[in-house]
Formats: C-alpha cells, sequence, structure tokens
C-alpha cells in the first residue's frame, strides 16, 4: 500500500474570499465538497485522523487535498485533466446540442457520438431534463433547487463587475415540448455569443472599483422591478456566478421581492446553463425569441461600449409581459430557416405526399428515408412507400449507403436530374433566350435569337416558336421523351395570366394586348405557362437554390425596367392578377417624385439600361457609340459603363452609384411593407462590373433605416441564376407547378396547365 501522507497539522489561515468559496463548495454537495470540507476543517486546526473520522473519507484522501491546497491553494482543489472520458459531463452542453442540432438530429447517439460520451450517458442527461415528450408534459431544468416542470421563459439578465443573474419566469397552464431545431438562425446565435463574452470582458474589467453603486443596491432595483412588471408569473433568480464573501447576495436582496432564489446545476457551467436555457426558450417560443434575444445581445453590446468609468454600468435587461402572447404551434428549420412542411398520411392526398417527398429531397440533397419521415411528420411506411413509386418511376436514385452506428447500413436517395425537363422562353424587347434545363436545374441547351420591338406580331409568335423548336431538337438526345414537361415563357409585365396576354410591354408597343400564350399553344402539343419575368427569375431561384432559398425572399429583377418576384409563405406570390412585384411606382413614392396630378412618377432609374449611360454622359463620361440600330440606352452602352465603372471611371461609377440609390430606397419600402430577411439581386444587367454597386448600396438601405431594424438583418445576395435568370426561371415554373407540395391553389393553378 501507498505510505499514507504526513499529518501537517494546520493550513494556515484562509482568505475571507477563498473561505466563502470553500463554504459554497461545502453547501453545494458533489466532489468539490468532500474538497472543501478538508481545507476549512484543517484550517480550523484539525489533524487528519479527525478529518478523515467526521468525512468518512480515508486519511490518504484528506492528505492528498491538504497537499493540493497547500501547493496550488483553491485552484488545486479543481478536476485536472485526464486521458480517456471526461471526469464530469456538462449537462447543459448535451441539452444545448440536443436541442439546436439541425433538422432535428439532436438525437442521443448523435449527440452522444459528437461530444465523445456514451448512448447512454447523454440519454441520461435527456430524462433528468424531461426533454422527451414521454418524460414529462415539459423539461425540468435542474437548478437547485429544481425549476418546476412548468413552461419556461427567459424574462431578464442582470450584469455587473460583482455578479449575473438570470430571470426565469413560469406560468401555469398546458406546457408545450420544444420543437426540434431553433428558430433563432446561426447568425443569431452566434451574435449573441460575441455578445455575452463582450459583456462578461468589459464586468471583470471594471471590477468591483468600476460599479459606484452601492453594494447590490442596482441588483435590488433591478430584481423588484422585474417583480412589479410580470406579476401573472412565478419568477425565480438564478444565480449564473457571483465574486463575493456572501455580504448581501442575492439570497437577502431577494428577501424582499416574491422570486426565489436558484443556483446552476452543479454539472453545468454557467456559459453552458445560459446557452441551454435559450436554446429551451427558442424552441418553446419560437413566435417570439428571434426579437427577444436580438434585443439582449444589443443590451450586452451596449453594456460592452461603455466607458469603464461610467457609474452603475450594469445590464439591465428585461423581457416584456408575456401574459398576453400564448405562442403558436409554428415551427422552423433551424438549417434552412424554412418553414416545415407536414405530410398527411391518407390515401386520397397520395399526389401531396409525393410532392412533400420530393421537395424534402430536392432541398437536402441527399437523405435516408428516416430522416425524410422525422422531417415531414409522415410514417415510415408512408414514406418506404412513396420512395418505392418514385424510385420505380425514375425520379429519385438511390445513393451510395452510409454506415450506421447499430443496425444495416442507410441507403440515402436523391433526385434524378435526367428523369425531368423543361424548355423556359424569356422574352425581352432586344433578344429572345430558350433553355432546356434538367430537374437539378442544369443547362442542357440555349439558344438566343435577336428581335426588334417594331416587328409584326405574327412573325414574332412564329420566330418565337421557331427558337423553342430548334432548342428542343437540339437536346433531343440527352431529354427523355416521357419526362419533358412543358414550356414556361417568361414575359415582362403587365401581364393577363387568365387569357394568356401581354398588356402594354415596355418597349414593345406593337406586341401590346397580344394573346401571346394561346398563340403559342397553337405550336406546341404540351403544357405551357406564363410568368412574369421578374418572377420567373424567383420561382428559378427558389428551385435552383434549393436550401439556401429555402425561405420567404424577393427577387430583385433588373432587366428593362426593376421588377420584383417574391417568394412567400411557401409558394411564389402572383397577387390577384399575378402582377405582384411591381417596383417603379414604390421607388417614385419612396423618392417622393409625384406628378403634378398626383401619379407616382415613371423613374427612369427604374429603367437601368437606359438611365446609366445618360447619366454617366451627364457625368462627364464620353458617350457610348450606339449599336446598330440601338441607341445609346442600349445593352451595349449599359455593359461599356459597367465595365467603366469598374475600372474606376468617377463619372461611370456615379452613375451606377445613383441608379442603385434610387433601387435601394424602393427595397427599403418592399423590406418594410414585407418584413422579409433576404433581398436575390440578378436579371441581365445585374452584371458582374455592377453587382458590387447594387449590393452594397442595398444592403446599406435596408439595413440602416427600416422601422423594424432592430428585430433582423436583411441580407442582399446576388442570384444562384445565370445571365439567363429569366428564361431558366421560366423552365422552373413547370417543375414548381408539377412538384412543389401546396395544399391550396393547385386546382386554380392547374387550369393554366393544357392537356397534352
Amino acid at each position: 500500500m501507498p505510505e499514507a501522507p504526513r499529518d501537517d497539522g494546520p493550513v494556515g489561515s484562509l482568505p475571507p474570499e477563498h473561505r466563502a468559496v470553500l463554504h459554497r463548495w461545502a453547501e453545494e454537495g458533489g466532489p468539490l465538497a468532500t474538497r472543501a470540507s478538508v481545507v476549512l476543517l484543517a484550517a480550523d486546526g484539525l489533524r487528519d485522523a479527525e478529518i478523515s473520522r467526521r468525512l468518512g473519507v480515508s486519511r490518504q484522501t484528506v492528505g492528498t487535498w491538504r497537499q493540493r491546497w497547500t501547493s496550488a491553494g483553491i485552484d488545486g482543489l479543481g478536476h485536472r485533466p485526464r486521458t480517456g472520458r471526461p471526469a464530469t459531463v456538462d449537462e447543459a452542453e448535451v441539452v444545448t446540442r440536443t436541442l439546436l442540432a439541425p433538422g432535428g438530429s439532436g438525437a442521443s447517439r448523435a449527440v452522444a457520438q459528437e461530444l465523445g460520451l456514451s448512448h447512454a450517458t447523454v440519454a441520461g442527461i435527456r430524462r433528468r431534463w424531461r426533454l422527451s415528450p414521454d418524460e414529462a408534459p415539459a423539461p425540468s431544468i435542474p437548478t437547485r433547487p429544481p425549476l418546476p416542470s412548468a413552461e419556461v421563459w427567459v424574462m431578464g439578465l442582470y450584469v455587473d463587475p460583482r455578479r449575473a443573474v438570470l430571470v426565469a419566469g413560469t406560468r401555469p397552464g398546458p406546457p408545450r415540448q420544444p420543437a426540434a431545431g431553433s428558430v433563432l438562425g446561426t447568425d443569431v446565435l452566434a451574435g449573441l455569443d460575441r455578445a455575452v463574452e463582450a459583456a462578461l470582458t468589459a464586468a471583470m474589467a471594471r471590477g468591483a472599483d468600476g460599479d459606484n453603486s452601492p453594494p447590490y443596491g442596482g441588483l435590488a432595483g433591478y430584481l423588484a422591478e422585474a417583480a412589479r412588471g410580470h406579476p401573472d408569473l412565478g419568477l425565480h433568480a438564478i444565480t449564473l456566478w457571483e465574486t463575493t464573501d456572501g455580504t448581501g447576495s442575492p439570497q437577502q436582496v431577494l428577501a424582499g421581492v416574491q422570486m426565489t432564489h436558484h443556483r446552476i446545476p452543479a454539472r453545468s457551467t454557467w456559459r453552458t446553463f445560459l446557452r441551454a436555457v435559450i436554446a429551451l426558450d427558442s424552441t418553446s417560443h419560437p413566435e417570439s425569441s428571434r426579437r427577444v434575444y436580438l434585443d439582449l445581445a444589443a443590451e450586452l453590446e451596449r453594456y460592452a461600449a461603455a466607458r469603464p468609468d461610467t457609474p452603475c454600468a450594469a445590464v439591465r435587461w428585461l423581457r416584456e409581459n408575456v401574459a398576453g402572447h400564448p405562442g403558436t404551434d409554428h415551427r422552423a428549420d433551424s438549417t434552412s430557416g424554412s418553414q416545415s412542411r407536414s405530410g398527411v398520411n391518407q390515401i386520397d392526398l397520395g399526389s401531396f405526399n409525393e410532392c412533400v417527398v420530393i421537395e424534402t429531397v430536392r432541398l437536402s440533397g441527399t437523405i435516408t428515408r428516416g430522416e425524410i419521415a422525422h422531417r415531414t411528420g409522415l410514417t415510415q411506411q408512408s414514406v418506404s412507400r412513396i420512395a418505392r413509386s418514385l424510385l420505380d418511376r425514375g425520379i429519385l436514385i438511390e445513393d451510395a449507403q452510409r454506415r450506421a452506428t447499430s443496425g444495416k447500413p442507410r441507403t440515402p436517395v436523391r433526385l434524378c436530374g435526367t428523369a425531368a425537363h423543361a424548355l423556359g422562353i424569356h422574352i425581352d424587347p432586344e433578344v429572345l433566350t430558350a433553355v432546356v434545363i434538367d430537374l437539378d436545374g442544369a443547362i442542357v441547351r440555349t439558344r438566343t435569337r435577336p428581335v426588334t420591338a417594331d416587328i409584326d406580331p405574327a412573325e414574332f409568335v412564329e420566330r418565337v416558336a421557331a427558337l423553342g423548336r430548334e432548342t428542343l431538337a437540339e437536346a433531343r438526345g440527352s431529354v427523355r421523351e416521357d419526362g419533358f414537361l412543358g414550356i414556361g415563357v417568361a414575359v415582362p409585365g403587365p401581364v393577363d395570366i387568365a387569357s394568356g396576354t401581354v398588356l402594354g410591354p415596355p418597349l414593345m408597343s406593337a406586341w401590346g394586348d397580344l394573346p401571346l400564350l394561346y398563340l403559342l399553344q397553337d405550336h406546341f402539343p404540351c403544357p405551357v405557362l406564363m410568368e412574369k419575368d421578374s418572377t420567373a427569375a424567383a420561382a428559378g431561384e427558389r428551385w435552383i437554390g434549393r436550401d439556401r432559398r429555402a425561405r420567404d425572399f424577393a427577387y430583385l429583377y433588373l432587366g428593362t425596367g426593376v421588377g420584383t418576384g417574391l417568394y412567400l409563405n411557401g409558394d411564389l406570390y402572383r397577387g390577384i392578377s399575378a402582377n405582384a412585384g411591381e417596383f417603379g411606382q414604390l421607388c417614385a413614392i419612396a423618392l417622393g417624385r409625384v406628378a403634378k396630378d398626383g401619379r407616382p412618377e415613371i423613374l427612369p432609374e427604374c429603367n437601368p439600361p437606359v438611365s446609366v449611360p445618360e447619366l454617366a454622359v451627364r457625368g462627364g463620361m464620353r458617350p457610348v457609340p450606339a449599336a446598330p440600330g440601338g441607341a445609346s440606352g442600349s445593352t451595349a452602352a449599359y455593359l461599356a459603363v459597367g465595365e467603366a465603372a469598374a475600372a474606376g471611371d468617377p463619372a461611370a461609377a456615379a452613375a451606377v452609384r445613383e441608379v442603385a440609390r434610387a433601387v435601394a430606397r424602393g427595397a427599403l419600402g418592399m423590406v418594410d411593407l414585407l418584413d422579409i430577411d433576404l433581398i436575390v439581386l440578378g436579371g441581365p444587367f445585374f452584371t458582374e462590373d455592377v453587382a458590387g454597386f447594387y449590393l452594397d448600396e442595398i444592403a446599406r438601405t435596408v439595413n440602416a433605416f427600416p422601422t423594424a431594424r432592430r428585430l433582423r438583418r436583411v441580407a442582399v445576395e446576388p442570384s444562384v441564376l445565370s445571365a439567363e435568370a429569366a428564361a431558366v426561371g421560366a423552365a422552373s415554373t413547370i417543375f414548381h407547378a408539377t412538384f412543389t407540395p401546396r395544399l391550396r391553389g393547385r386546382e386554380s393553378r392547374a387550369r393554366h396547365l393544357p392537356a397534352g
């Protein structure tokens, strides 16, 4: 046996701050309680034998911790790193990974593998926190003492140089199990983490002397304010950390407040515990959590940015009263931001459920049948039956098998790109474009043909039809006859979709009131759809963009005029007349450009190929020679100015920036009107040379000036589509009409798909 350490007698006097920490450890229980008790008893003069008898531990254990204290002080009592499995498991980290796992993939085995723990350990923690529906009606947070098993809200946070206190609220009533995946989004969570770190660093830098308020006076006032503001909730003050000797502690402060005091679980750190509680809140109350935590992050950032000598500097954040906000059953996917779709397990909705499965596979790229069932809410049997049918028809194909942690390997499926094709035709005042794309959005064949605005309507229709036939003929070797679904046609608005008529298109006066759709149907024995060019571009962006565009967005289309395509609530938004997205008048109103009769002006800035060259010449740039048969506002002139702007020509750059600024003001109104957080820029005049000007100006405007800017950050991104955005989008409208799951609107849309 190893020799017991020598009995060294008293360990010496303890500083008050160390004695307070050791007393707290001894009261909390757990491994640190024994170590703290050894040191406290030794400091009182007890010898090893007596300490061993009182604590019920061996003299070897007593001698070990006396020696650790003597050599390293209070730090010597902590856990030392060791190889292999960690001595302790941070339960809050397990909870956070479970709740915030992307796509609802927070199963015990997946979390265990990620953290290097056993499945049994993770499953035990989930039971301890009651995160499974079969364990309890709601999670239970094992603070000391535990919070009640009820619906829990994060209500407030107080931080000053001495302590951090979290205020939680509980409310009677039927609680809800947290959803799989947080709706906050990685951007909000990452920003909140950074704000917490900045506030903590600032608090530590200020130190106890940096807070000029009376000891704990600020905390007392804060807790009293929280109690007054939320009388309908049971309130709980949870001490995250504190650096005091216990004088004026939160327990004493709470004596006069209707609020109970708790400490974080012994098996968690304050950082991971805070993140776990936030994860619970965000998954239980998705209807408000994003705004709430954007506000909290802003408050923490203000505290971190305050001068160190600011009197009474402290974070004093309180959530608004939640009594009037009972919440909803709305859930969202945390990775993509999209609303999750649920299937319906009924035979008469089989075609809808097929679309649900196809949409899930398309957004994921490759996915197993089990994952499809988890994401859609369909039963495993329904998914297997639908997948088998889609595999037999060649719409899906099986990918390489994945090794599973248990059981047989899983075989994921993906869309077969060659299973379906569509033709898209874009009609522009200067050029006709036709493309054939496959189900993955890859361009199989593309052709263009010039056109002039004064062409005879009959000849124009024949030219469009001929271009479509030629493009299909060239793609015949790559297109299955049974997989060609139809033709989409993109035209400038306004359009009458019901009658298939183009109504007074800009720069195309000879084609006004032309029943283009029905004339084209005479040339093709297949379904033909018509869309506004901006709406078609939005359909293509959604289809080709997959998970990158799996949320609401507006497609800002820079063509002969500026228009918008809207993808809202999981579907294209066309409006009552299918002409939603007219953008020019929105810009005019935003800029105050109204004619004498009150009508918003037709802004030249909303016709980039005309306005940009004219503004550049007005600013001192040499005129661009007109293309044959064209004018200074032709595509060639616009491209030349864009090239000059990219090269640093000040007049060209100023012209592009002025147009971008006008477009940005319209985009600002659109963001405030629709409450969206993504704008996509594309179209034939959104070229690489001018992209930076538009992206920078629009991003600055839509984030600096909206009324609700505290609640969201608007992303402004370039389109994933090529220069043929409208043509590719027109073809994508066929896929969208065929495969996108929609319970409402499918019948009305189907009447525009002629039999064939």
